[in-house]
């Protein structure tokens, strides 16, 4: 069980790195830096934008994580679980307001399915 909330740790970073991505990337001063040029300077501002830093930061936390999850998993019944990622991205992104379509919440329920079978093995 601990190993299990282990992987649900990263897992769960990683969708809040992703959403921390996506913050910095939607900001203003991002968004100017993209279209005026896409260079170094822009690159700089990207890097440097603290929406961006803690998505890296969550990212590397998560990875180091999960590499506890596969010291002591196979990764054949490890990695499926990374599809728990899909259904709490898809949760947050609509408790934030982001488009939901049907297709889409069928296939987190196949996701959901497919994650219950492969733990179950």
């Amino acid at each position: 069980m601990k190993l299990f909330l282990l992987a649900v740790a990263s897992i769960l970073i990683s969708v809040a790195a992703q959403f921390s991505l996506k913050v910095g990337m939607s900001s203003s001063v991002i968004q100017r830096a993209l279209a005026s040029d896409i260079g170094p300077r822009a690159v700089l501002t990207i890097l440097a934008h603290p929406g961006v830093v803690l998505g890296f930061v969550l990212y590397g936390l998560g990875a180091l994580l999960w590499l506890g999850v596969l010291a002591r998993w196979d990764v054949s019944k490890a990695y499926p679980l990374v599809g728990l990622g899909f259904i709490v991205a898809v949760l947050v992104g609509w408790l934030h307001g982001e488009q939901v379509s049907t297709m889409r919440t069928v296939g987190t329920l196949l996701i959901c399915s497919g994650v219950v079978l492969v733990g179950r093995s």
